[in-house]
Parts: structure tokens; C-alpha cells; sequence
């Protein structure tokens, strides 16, 4: 099992991804590690959908504003991903809409330490009391039914992001079985040891950000969004504030 640590801000650096680009946005691009100014915390506004090549555009969403609280600790895991300094880009399909929001949650924590499963599809992403869901320690799952079939373009993800973290066997799957037992496609795994025994992934782990994590959906198509984790550097917790999914319904 991986070992937990005490956290620590890291500083922020532009992420190996090709997906953490730099975004054109002033507000967006404070490193979130750092402790920010009255500018960094005002909420930035969302971007317009810019046109890419080949009839696509540049998704986009609100970017929380900036919260860090908490004693600075390391952050012990290998090959890991470093803060960016500016919300992630991603070119998708035009017509691509936001899927998830208000949509039906279920997870294998049917009651949760702190909050409701519903947080995280209600479109609030801001750091804090009342804003995330807390479940069990251990391998947990939460899951979304975007109640029908879709072609998935982007999954993005905010776990805890008021402290600098990394969370451990994020592992991202779609579906149109609801019990997730066949016609599973595997978009994103950085369980770098198997500890999940879900097979080793070859995504890194990555320092937790107001700018969350943007997922390739590469067209995927599924009903169901299904997401894991297994604790945290900081502790032995599972949080999520938020997840969008975007695509294209119909399939």
C-alpha cells in the first residue's frame, strides 16, 4: 500500500501534460501553491469557447478561486506531476456540451463522512466546508449516470484543493454496464505500484489544484462515469469537490 505523508506546498511549475498548457486568462495564472493576493482570489471569469483547427474548440470552465490552507509538508510519491500555473487546455469537437451537471451520483460509500454525493455534480468547485464529499478510507468509487449513452470528450476532476496534495490510485473508467463488469474503457490510471489491483497505470500523480484535473475522454462512448481513489499524501481520506463531464449525447 502506498504510505501517507504530511503535505507540503510545492511549487508550482508547468505540468509535464501536453493538457496543462498555459491558459490566455491573468486570474488563471497564479501558481496554485503559492499564498495569492485579492487578484488570485477573485473567481475568474470563464473563457469563450475559442475555435481550433478541424471544427473543434478549447473547453473551458469557472476556475474556483484560490484557497490554500494548512502546515507546508512534502509530498512523497515517485514521477509526480507539478503544479501548473494555469488551467489546463483541451481541443474538443464543437457541440460539445457540459454533461454531468445535476446528474445522479452513486459510490461504494453509500454514506459519507462529510457531505453528500450529489456536491459533486452540483457545479460548485470552491474549497472549503460545505463544498466537498469525504467518504471512507480505502479503495472508494464514486460514480455518474449521465442517464444516457454519450460520446465523452473531457473528464475534469477536482478532488481537496485548499491544500498542496496528491491522491493515490486515481484511476478514471467509462461504461454503459452500471456495474462496470464489461465494456470498460480505462481513461486515465496513475496507480503507478497496482495497489488497486486494477492494473499498474502509466499516468503520474499530480499536486492537486484549484485548476483540477482535464481528462481526454477521446470520444469514449458510455452512459456511465466511474472514478477511484485510495487516500491522499496528506491522509487515509477520499474527497471530491466536483467532476464535469463533457461530450456529446447520443454517442
Amino acid at each position: 500500500m502506498k504510505q501517507t505523508a504530511p503535505i507540503l506546498t510545492v511549487t508550482a511549475a508547468f505540468a509535464a501534460s501536453v493538457l496543462l498548457a498555459g491558459c490566455g486568462d491573468a486570474g488563471d495564472s497564479t501558481p496554485a501553491s503559492a499564498g495569492g493576493d485579492a487578484a488570485a482570489d477573485a473567481k475568474p471569469k470563464t473563457e469563450a469557447k475559442a475555435p481550433a483547427a478541424g471544427g473543434a474548440t478549447v473547453l473551458t470552465t469557472d476556475i474556483p478561486p484560490q484557497k490554500i490552507e494548512g502546515t507546508p509538508m512534502p509530498i512523497k510519491v515517485p514521477n509526480l506531476e507539478q503544479a501548473p500555473k494555469a488551467a489546463p487546455k483541451l481541443s474538443v469537437p464543437e457541440g460539445t456540451v457540459l454533461l454531468s451537471k445535476g446528474k445522479p451520483v452513486t459510490g461504494s460509500d453509500d454514506f459519507p463522512i462529510i457531505g453528500e454525493l450529489e456536491l459533486i455534480t452540483d457545479g460548485e468547485k470552491d474549497a472549503g466546508e460545505g463544498y466537498f464529499v469525504e467518504l471512507m478510507d480505502g479503495l472508494q468509487w464514486v460514480q455518474i449516470d449521465l442517464e444516457e449513452s454519450a460520446a465523452i470528450h473531457g473528464i475534469w476532476v477536482w478532488h481537496f484543493h485548499s491544500q498542496a496534495r496528491a491522491y493515490h490510485d486515481v484511476i478514471v473508467q467509462v461504461s454503459d454496464d452500471p456495474e462496470f463488469s464489461s465494456g470498460v474503457t480505462t481513461l486515465y490510471n496513475n496507480d503507478y505500484d497496482d495497489s488497486a489491483k486494477m492494473g499498474k497505470g502509466s499516468d503520474k500523480p499530480y499536486v492537486e489544484t484549484r485548476f483540477g484535473k482535464l481528462i481526454d475522454g477521446k470520444g469514449t462512448v458510455g452512459r456511465y462515469v466511474r472514478l477511484y481513489n485510495a487516500g491522499n499524501t496528506s491522509n487515509s481520506a477520499n474527497h471530491y469537490i466536483e467532476v464535469e463531464v463533457y461530450g456529446k449525447p447520443g454517442g
